[in-house]
């Protein structure tokens, strides 16, 4: 079958009134444009969305005076790439940025510097087959196994613990409403009152028992948006080390690393 054809967004915004601390530290205005591995960090996320068969356009998420330099930076023609407007919170950036697209939709963040190609079809194989949603994650062992500092909170299911890869995808504008579960930003590992308002106290409370795996946590979830949600689980443990911080930049800078190194070798 032939690959199917789809629209990738990236969300590059900051929050407002809010320094970005890496983005300081490197003496730059935001994190998007922080170095790392020779090009800014959102280069490397865009890279592979483009190298991944399929892909129709691109959406850029960020704050409007970041679209110039934004435009200077990356490695596509403008006729490729429209920009949109941040939006006051995620999902609603989310929501802006899928405005009018039909078909399959791909979501990943400026800061997901290690994704790859291979991680996007996976997706777009799951979304266009068995699932209206699909959330990419990793085993705890597989991200250890990648860098030992690259995370340090994990969820617990009843099969594994799991880490977000922050890579998502939607089988198409039906499938949005469940970006509804970002409207307060996300990072559920870090601040569970979030997972408690998108999920419901009894999901919850089923997760935290670990009654619940990885597929029946999200099949539940679905049946709350009545739609169909699952899980791509990544065998490669470095799709969930994004740049959070010094701490992920340095583990995700030495991956970079080792990649480019293997890439060299196979090409000699």
């Amino acid at each position: 079958m032939p690959d199917p054809t789809f629209t990738a967004i990236v969300l590059a915004a900051q929050r407002a009134g809010v320094v970005d601390p890496l983005a300081e530290a490197h003496g730059v205005s935001h994190k998007c444009v922080v170095p790392i591995g020779g090009k800014p960090l959102i280069v490397h996320a865009v890279e592979a969305l483009l190298a991944t068969p399929g892909i129709a356009r691109m959406r850029i998420v960020v704050e409007p005076e970041m679209d110039a330099p934004l435009r200077s930076l990356l490695p596509v023609t403008t006729s490729k790439v429209d920009f949109v407007p941040a939006a006051d919170n995620l999902a609603d950036s989310v929501f802006a940025a899928t405005h009018g697209v039909d078909g399959p939709l791909i979501v990943t963040t400026a800061d997901n510097v290690l994704l790859t190609p291979g991680a996007v079809s996976a997706m777009l194989r799951t979304i266009t087959t068995i699932a209206d949603v699909g959330v990419a994650m990793a085993t705890k062992y597989a991200v250890l196994t990648a860098h030992p500092e690259g995370q340090r909170r994990f969820y617990r299911f009843a099969d594994d613990e799991y880490s977000n890869c922050n890579l998502y995808g939607f089988g198409g504008a039906h499938a949005i409403k469940a970006a509804e579960s970002f409207r307060s930003g996300g990072q559920f590992a870090k601040k569970p009152m979030r997972l408690l308002a998108a999920v419901g106290v009894i999901n919850v409370v089923l997760m935290l028992t670990k009654q619940l795996s990885l597929k029946s946590a999200l099949g539940r979830l679905g049946r709350r948006f009545k739609l169909r949600i699952a899980p791509v689980v990544l065998a490669d443990g470095s799709h969930a080390i994004d740049v959070d911080n010094e701490r992920t930049y340095n583990c995700a800078a030495v991956l970079l690393e080792k990649r480019q190194g293997q890439q060299i070798k196979a090409a000699a």
